[in-house]
């Protein structure tokens, strides 16, 4: 049954291939995921594709979100990738799962901002002093999506699973310093995010009520004032 139910994700995202022979891996990281992609997909009506790519490239990290024509691409990099769980490495095995759906939270995260058409926008009314042009200004813009999806995840783990969020906090901390070990941490250490996750230690973070993308949004705007 778990199985048939994540081909059926895969066959609404019209990636026949990759439904037709899906490894251990992959399977388990989509049943981890598969609420978060149910509830993107389903009540959200997101544009989301799921891509199983045949064989990972160097320096591919295992889950990735890409947008192109309108549609949300989440690209899965784990076929020939010996790093591929690197960053559950110092995860109890119990709390692997919970980890992935963060993960995956984060990324549907970064497709919510695309479907809304403000990637690398700031708030109406916002001010921030200039940044230099070039490599650093993509590096900040880079850093505050980042930003956002982290606080979705958080979002998302307090609404659903409110007795784990201080175990999922800590994880996203750690793996988001500045000093993550390259390999250890893949792509969630190349960018410090403390900026906002150090603004959500608890799930008192976010207000009750609204949607979860309404509910990091409002944190998210008091981080970018401390990441200037």
């Amino acid at each position: 049954m778990i199985k048939r139910t994540l081909l059926l994700l895969l066959l609404l995202s019209a990636n026949l291939a990759a439904a037709a022979e899906l490894t251990e891996m992959e399977i388990r990281w989509l049943k981890a995921g598969s609420a978060v992609l149910n509830y993107a997909k389903q009540q959200l009506k997101l544009p989301i594709d799921i891509t199983v790519q045949p064989q990972a490239r160097a320096n591919d990290v295992p889950l990735a979100l890409g947008y192109d024509k309108g549609r949300c691409k989440l690209v899965l990099s784990m076929r020939g990738n010996p790093n591929a769980e690197d960053i559950l490495n110092h995860v109890p095995a119990t709390q692997q799962a919970l980890m992935i759906e963060a993960m995956v939270a984060h990324e549907i995260g970064h497709c919510w901002r695309y479907a809304q058409g403000s990637w690398h926008a700031v708030p109406a009314g916002f001010e921030e002093r200039p940044a230099p042009a070039g490599a650093e200004e993509e590096l900040r813009d880079t850093r505050r999506e980042e930003g956002f999806a982290d606080l979705v995840a958080l979002a998302w783990i307090h609404q659903q699973h409110p007795q784990q969020y201080a175990s999922v906090a800590a994880w996203m901390r750690s793996v988001r310093e500045p000093s993550a070990a390259a390999g250890t941490a893949g792509s969630y250490g190349t960018h410090s995010t403390l900026s906002w996750l150090q603004l959500a230690p608890t799930g008192a973070a976010f207000t009750p009520g609204l949607p979860i993308f309404e509910q990091a949004s409002v944190v998210w705007r008091q981080g970018l004032l401390r990441d200037q």
